[in-house]
């Protein structure tokens, strides 16, 4: 499992950038975003290289911060893979509320982050399918 920041910003002009220079103040890497809106509001969702300490950060920073636990797995860079795992995941009855993905620089792999209603089940089913997952630490050092 990875630990992912969710932070809720109001939906106004420069919230994006104070999360953001807050972090690299700090000299943390963001690996994943992802950014969703509301008419009012807006939440940051992000994968970071130190958890903790960008969760400290923001929140002396005064952001509202929450850390949701998520799955993460790694496909090979190439059509089709991301179609293998959702599959898996239906066909094993497990709701999917969202994910996002993202490339390294050497595009041999994908990575998805994803929230999911049984993530024991769903992590024994990708696994034991030959999907691998990934672990915090794995997100950390990439």
């Amino acid at each position: 499992m990875i630990k992912q920041i969710s932070i809720f910003a109001s939906n106004e002009p420069g919230q994006i950038v104070k999360v953001t220079n807050v972090l690299s103040e700090q000299n943390i890497d963001i690996r994943a975003m992802c950014v969703a809106d509301t008419q009012d509001f807006g939440i940051i969702r992000l994968i970071v290289s130190d958890t903790k300490k960008a969760k400290e950060a923001l929140k002396s920073n005064n952001c509202v911060v929450s850390t949701t636990e998520v799955l993460g797995i790694k496909i090979p860079d190439r059509p089709g893979s991301t179609k293998k795992a959702l599959e898996l995941l239906a066909d094993n009855n497990i709701n999917l509320d969202y994910m996002y993905a993202f490339i390294t620089v050497s595009k041999e792999y994908a990575y998805v982050v994803m929230r999911v209603q049984d993530a024991p089940a769903a992590e024994k089913i990708l696994a034991e399918n030959g999907i691998e997952l990934i672990s915090q630490q794995d997100m950390e050092t990439l």
